[in-house]
């Protein structure tokens, strides 16, 4: 199910490139495109990378004895923390939102198989943090 609309319109493809680029290289300094969205992205964006560590132990935890976290492909490990940022610190977004736009935004960067998978991921990662923080 692919998407058929720019990727530079959508900011969650914006927040992959992004954190994408920033985690792998650390010294890459972020800039941030003229955008709609722009204060979104960097909330995401920043939010993220500042609260790193809390959501590869919340993705750790959740997957604990099922998967590996850090033996995901990388852009999945890119999506799932950026996915987890917004679950749990934008409680207002709905959790089919973030699931579907991260989804789409996914089509750019993954084959379908695997998005399959990071469907399944994304949706157990919501259920049980935002079960969790009701």
């Amino acid at each position: 199910m692919r998407t058929n609309f720019s990727p530079r319109n959508n900011p969650r493809v914006i927040i992959i490139q992004k954190l994408y680029g920033k985690f792998f290289n650390k010294e890459e300094i972020l800039e941030y495109p003229k955008h709609r969205f722009k204060k979104f992205i960097k909330d995401i964006v920043s939010g993220t990378i500042e609260r790193e560590d809390l959501i590869v132990e919340e993705l750790n935890k959740n997957f604990e004895k099922k998967i590996s976290f850090k033996n995901l492909d990388k852009i999945l490990q890119v999506v799932l923390k950026s996915a987890t940022y917004e679950l749990l610190y934008k409680p207002n977004l709905s959790i089919n939102i973030i699931i579907k736009e991260y989804l789409d935004a996914s089509n750019f960067f993954i084959n379908d198989k695997q998005i399959k998978y990071l469907n399944v991921l994304l949706d157990k990662m919501a259920k049980n943090i935002r079960s969790s923080n009701a």
